[in-house]
């Protein structure tokens, strides 16, 4: 017979329960960190080919500067007593070219990032405690057991870690449920007594979220929404403005199912334009009312390019893969109409996402690092100006990222308007603490009833409790982990296309 009990203690080690966490904030440290600086590789000055050029960046060890300077490496039990943030440096490598004269690479600390109690840079992790314990107390042996040196740096060794030490409070970053984004999703909404058949996608890229929709109106009718369109606009239009101009084109790349091109041919004939040069000015008449007309072109094509589907890209080239993603919504919206297809169940945990601590703190030092970058570049203009070397090392105000990062951390306000990210977290018992670690949020409202979203959902089955959810209007909305649920993480999106290009699979470019 199989004996449980055995596989239970094996699995419910210490770093097992609260896992997810620890690694998805490791993960932050060795890719989101970098992805985030890469994002911006340089900004421009207002000085003619001036420009501060980014490198490699990553984070020291958790330390505290002490009134006279001294700069030592700092434990969390010592966090705590003195109501200290648990915090690292940020270093990366930053070049300055004057002028087009490229001065030396400098090594930059541009603020503090708060630290996970138990993450690989956590004075506590096993090839860090040594070196902590020695700087922070005399001892003539440290001992090999982990746990015995836990106790020697003032832990509880049953601690499981994964949360974050601001001012001294214990602080959990709670996990976020979410739409799947860049996803095309299925529903029916009803308009004026009728039933009309809705695709929508949340393009996200770089932190910026699109949501594109394409909707059937009357008389089979497609129109488009997407941000910075004041009106929704007729899908023809939008595919001559991606560079679709022929009819037999847009109609080959929606379908080849009759049914559904007699439905294209509607559209092709209350089409307002014929080419894509009027296409992108009925755009820019749409987007820059009132406004000469090489400002509206200039003004419709940075929308279609930065606003319209961003994950695909946002240079020109990415137009026609755009085109075609927009002939595929399209064509399920058409096959929900037919029967041919069912709608999307938004509540089915495939197309959910969570977005666990990493991807949280991503978030923020993503708008730190934006307002850092404002703040450097008015200091080396102003260098500039007094005649002063420009220096990065001397332009930098480090408080000025430290600041926008650990005051959502201390609050829980986090970018996007949403509150109570960030929570203290609940110390009653044992149980509380893990349970707190494990929990899942939805971002939907407490005051409306949401009866679907509330509901138990057989996908929920081995991923989510069934019994763990508070009583009231938190009720199916604050969840927990299952005990035996392994959070997954998505691959680099890059290496799937790399390899589907080497089996030869064509890429779709063009503008």
């Amino acid at each position: 017979m199989l004996n449980r009990r055995v596989l239970a203690r094996a699995y419910f080690t210490h770093d097992r329960l609260v896992k997810h966490q620890i690694d998805s904030y490791n993960r932050f440290l060795d890719e989101g960190l970098q992805r985030v600086i890469d994002e911006q590789k340089r900004f421009e000055l207002d000085i003619p080919n001036t420009y501060v050029k980014f490198g490699r960046a990553w984070v020291g060890k958790p330390i505290v500067k002490e009134a006279d300077g001294i700069r030592r490496l700092l434990l969390p039990a010592e966090a705590r007593l003195r109501n200290l943030t648990y915090a690292a440096p940020i270093y990366v490598e930053t070049q300055v070219v004057d002028e087009g004269r490229e001065l030396e690479w400098e090594i930059v600390e541009i603020g503090m990032l708060p630290v996970m109690v138990k993450s690989k840079i956590c004075n506590l992790h096993p090839k860090n405690i040594d070196e902590a314990i020695e700087s922070f107390r005399k001892v003539e042996k440290i001992p090999d057991d982990y746990e015995k040196k836990l106790c020697m740096a003032g832990e509880d060794p049953l601690d499981p870690g994964g949360y974050f030490i601001i001012n001294g409070t214990e602080r959990a970053l709670v996990t976020l449920e979410d739409l799947a984004p860049n996803k095309i999703l299925l529903e029916k909404e009803e308009k004026y007594g009728e039933e009309f058949e809705v695709a929508k996608c949340f393009s996200q890229k770089a932190g910026y979220r699109a949501l594109v929709v394409v909707e059937r109106t009357r008389g089979n009718i497609l129109e488009v929404t997407f941000p910075q369109l004041p009106k929704p606009i007729q899908f023809v239009v939008l595919m001559r403005a991606l560079g679709v101009e022929s009819d037999r084109e847009i109609v080959g790349m929606v379908s080849e199912n009759p049914e559904i091109m007699k439905f294209m041919l509607e559209n092709l004939e209350v089409a307002e334009v014929e080419t894509r040069e009027e296409a992108i000015d009925y755009i820019g008449r749409r987007v820059a009312p009132g406004q000469s007309r090489d400002y509206r072109i200039q003004r419709a094509n940075q929308v279609l390019d930065q606003h319209f589907l961003p994950h695909l890209g946002t240079e020109p080239e990415a137009r026609r893969a755009k085109a075609f993603f927009l002939a595929r919504m399209a064509e399920m919206v058409f096959e929900l109409h037919l029967g041919f297809r069912r709608e999307d169940d938004k509540d089915h945990y495939a197309n959910k996402r969570l977005k666990l601590a990493g991807d949280l703190i991503e978030e923020i030092f993503r708008v730190a690092l934006l307002r850092l970058i404002k703040d450097a570049k008015y200091q080396l203009e102003r260098a500039k100006a007094r005649g002063r070397p420009m220096k990065m090392t001397t332009a930098v105000r480090s408080d000025v990222l430290t600041d926008r990062i650990m005051h959502p951390m201390a609050t829980g306000n986090w970018v996007g308007g949403r509150t109570g990210v960030s929570q203290l977290i609940d110390r009653h018992n044992y149980m509380s603490l893990l349970s707190h670690l494990r929990r899942v949020v939805s971002p939907l409202s407490r005051s409306q009833p949401h009866f679907e979203a509330r509901d138990l959902h057989p996908t929920q089955w081995g991923r989510l409790c069934p019994n763990e959810t508070p009583e009231g209007p938190n009720c199916g909305l604050v969840k927990n982990f299952a005990q035996y649920a392994e959070v997954s993480v998505g691959c680099d999106e890059d290496e799937v296309k790399g390899i589907l290009f080497d089996l030869g699979v064509e890429p779709i470019r063009g503008g």
